[in-house]
């Protein structure tokens, strides 16, 4: 056991970052609204983004270089436009994840408060995003690839054990009767909820260039990463997110299905929403249980986020103007912490809409990393036996033409 969870790294670095916003605050939303009628949505996303996903592994396990390589490879173009659209999406990206970072450590760990010292316009959770993003960043300076590697092998154990501890508990506390009539939203408001909530599970399409990033660092901490081990690695990852995801689903719906409850956009509020309707419905006994699966699900999210796109930003300058830049990521890393708390200072009572706008945007571009993925492992520059099987092919064609027909359908009810 031991042997194989220190082959695994990438996967559960995916895994950390994928578990967090779609998982916590979009699954149990959707399971506290709908029950389990958007299972088919989060099981067809899943099913349908899966090898755009794992081609970035793959190519990168097979080849020795991330997919920016494979990209540029593609044409300049290609890359020039990856970089924009991250530089676009980044800072709200990271924010999101923050913000939900930042309430719920100020439920589960307490308020505070600064008005002893006269600065009564700062508020806890504002204070808790400056200690969170300080603390991610003293993580990744003192050891970068190899700290995050352990780190969040722990906390995805954590993770795991305590959610499904909490569904099992809710679960046994449940008195209706089950349901698993599924549900098309009809509404225009329940249809951008439906966009939202598959535009980050398990996660946005990006985060294939991100895993190509630590396939290559765990490679080079470990020789003997080979493809199948970083295959392996990947479909461990991915399972596991999808399964949290439906946990958190069950959650929803287990506690909150029906309760005539409804979530705050406030960060400290939606917080102690969640956790309270937890306590109430199971006992106080679960609060250390759900403050724990909440805290370390975003917590885990919130340092790879901020981790993987400084990297991707960093890479992405040195290939499209081949040149070298030794600090390039520490200056991405602090640009992107700045961005974050200025945004957040400026929304951070709009929590809702930060993940709104986050999630959808997410979900739109998704068909531009699905097709160049695609594109890049079935070329030439990926080698034959690597490639894809039909069985593969054929899922990515209908992977492209899902979310292409979604995109274009929510666009235009607009």
């Amino acid at each position: 056991m031991l042997a194989l969870l220190k082959k695994l790294g990438p996967g559960l670095l995916f895994a950390g970052a994928a578990i967090g916003v779609s998982h916590l605050v979009q699954s149990t939303r959707a399971g506290a609204d709908f029950g389990l009628g958007l299972l088919w949505a989060l099981l067809l996303v899943n099913l349908f983004k899966y090898p755009f996903f794992q081609f970035g592994p793959r190519y990168a396990s097979a080849t020795g270089e991330t997919l920016l390589e494979g990209y540029r490879k593609l044409g300049r173009g290609i890359l020039i436009v990856y970089f924009i659209l991250n530089l676009a999406v980044m800072f709200t990206i990271q924010t999101a994840v923050t913000i939900v970072t930042a309430g719920l450590a100020n439920s589960f760990f307490g308020d505070i408060s600064f008005l002893n010292f006269g600065i009564e316009s700062i508020s806890s959770v504002e204070i808790w995003t400056i200690i969170i993003l300080c603390l991610c960043l003293f993580i990744l300076f003192l050891g970068k690839y190899s700290t995050l590697d352990k780190l969040i092998k722990v906390i995805i154990i954590i993770l795991t054990i305590s959610t499904l501890v909490a569904v099992y508990f809710a679960f046994t506390e449940f008195d209706a009767p089950l349901t698993y009539t599924q549900i098309f939203p009809d509404s225009k408001v329940e249809i951008v909820f439906l966009i939202a909530f598959m535009g980050w599970m398990p996660a946005p399409l990006d985060i294939s260039v991100w895993h190509s990033i630590w396939a290559i660092e765990k490679k080079n901490d470990e020789a003997t990463f080979s493809p199948q081990n970083a295959l392996l690695d990947f479909n461990i990852g991915y399972i596991g997110a999808i399964i949290l995801g439906i946990a958190f689903m069950c959650l929803g719906y287990f506690v909150m299905f029906n309760t005539g409850e409804t979530f705050s956009n406030k960060a400290a509020i939606f917080s102690n929403q969640l956790i309270d309707l937890y306590t109430k419905s199971l006992g106080n006994w679960a609060y250390i249980i759900i403050g724990i699966a909440a805290f370390t699900t975003m917590f885990s999210t919130t340092i790879t986020t901020l981790d993987a796109s400084p990297r991707v930003m960093s890479k992405t300058l040195e290939i499209l103007l081949n040149k070298t830049y030794k600090n390039g990521y520490l200056s991405w890393i602090l640009i992107l912490t700045i961005g974050t708390i200025i945004i957040f200072f400026a929304f951070a009572s709009e929590m809702g809409l930060l993940i709104k706008i986050a999630t959808i945007l997410s979900f739109v571009t998704a068909p531009f990393y699905a097709i160049i993925n695609y594109r890049l492992i079935s070329s030439k520059y990926t080698p034959k036996i690597w490639r894809p099987n039909l069985a593969l092919h054929i899922l990515s064609w209908a992977g492209i033409l899902f979310l292409i027909s979604f995109s274009v359908w929510y666009l235009s009810i607009l």
